[in-house]
């Protein structure tokens, strides 16, 4: 049995599994989604009785009903040993006031998230984009206050370009406020365009990276071929998923499943254990939609790379940052 390794959170005090749960799935607003609460709970213990102590939601996932199912599924458990993250930022209703990262909207949704959660408290709350509409000084000061009236324990961002996440940290630096502790941008063997981007920026100022689409929307568990339409899985409806059939990123994974029949584990296990290879990388966040791909994804922590197998994964693709990643 795979036993769960553990590590801080960036330069904080703060104790992460090296696998993150990610809590997407666990709703209904998409086809893809698990669209069943009995389900989603029994895998969120599941992962929380292998070790996983990190569990990564949002608001906006599917409304609130994410937060809810999680909110449900940890009741039976040590609060003080699990590490509960959620986000801000996204389309909450109707009208004005129901987006975005000014004060209001940010008090507002996190009493929301405590509430949908069941919780007296968040331990990670993250900014899910930048605002463009909102000073980062209004941003950084509600923020601040949520952690000094004890409702929040550290503070993220996610999926920005590299020079605004130094800004926001810059203003948190010469105002005192509370400093973003992790980041969460979109990386795996096939997306790495923030190796050019925010990730040298976490890497100089020690925060720590908590990568989201690890699997790149199930491309990297070699479920899909070069020479079939997908006619189901999150491909078949996901248009960012289906961006990634190119020739470059077929390449990627003709290595990945080299390496992956070498060692006689699968792709999915390769491309995680890649990630927890890097050294900028702290919890990647898994995406599980079955207990067996839980049990799938868990395996990856005994996969271990030589520095030829990095780079042989490395190498068919070079990274590249356009701005348009920015707006994912």
């Amino acid at each position: 049995m795979t036993e769960m390794e553990y590590t801080k959170l960036g330069d904080t005090g703060l104790e992460v599994s090296r696998l993150c749960l990610g809590c997407m799935n666990f709703g209904s607003d998409r086809e893809w989604m698990m669209g069943d609460e009995e389900a989603s709970v029994e895998l969120i213990g599941r992962a929380i009785d292998s070790g996983i102590n990190f569990l990564d939601t949002a608001n906006v996932y599917s409304q609130g009903e994410s937060e809810e199912i999680v909110g449900r599924a940890i009741e039976s458990y040590d609060r003080e040993e699990l590490v509960i993250a959620t986000k801000v930022f996204g389309q909450m209703g109707e009208g004005p006031n129901k987006q975005g990262l000014s004060r209001k909207h940010i008090i507002d949704q996190a009493e929301a998230s405590l509430d949908r959660l069941g919780t007296d408290y968040i331990d990670l709350y993250q900014i899910h984009r930048w605002d463009e509409t909102t000073p980062i000084e209004e941003t950084l000061d509600a923020l601040d206050y949520l952690v000094e009236t004890g409702k929040v324990r550290y503070v993220g961002a996610s999926t920005m370009m590299g020079w605004q996440f130094t800004k926001a940290l810059y203003e948190s630096d010469i105002n005192d406020y509370r400093r973003f502790v992790s980041m969460q941008p979109e990386y795996n063997l096939v997306d790495r365009h923030e190796e050019e981007n925010v990730l040298p920026v976490c890497a100089d100022q020690n925060v720590g990276v908590i990568p989201w689409s690890p699997l790149a929307g199930g491309f990297l568990t070699g479920k899909y071929d070069r020479d079939t339409d997908p006619d189901e899985g999150r491909a078949a409806t996901d248009e960012h998923t289906h961006e990634r059939f190119t020739e470059e990123n077929w390449a990627v994974l003709d290595e990945v499943r080299a390496i992956a029949d070498e060692k006689d584990v699968t792709p999915a296990q390769v491309s995680l254990a890649w990630l927890l290879h890097k050294d900028v990388v702290d919890s990647p966040i898994l995406g599980p939609r079955s207990l067996d791909h839980l049990e799938e994804n868990l395996a990856a922590l005994d996969v271990s790379l030589s520095a030829d197998e990095m780079e042989r994964l490395e190498a068919p693709k070079q990274p590249v940052w356009s701005r348009a990643r920015g707006d994912l």
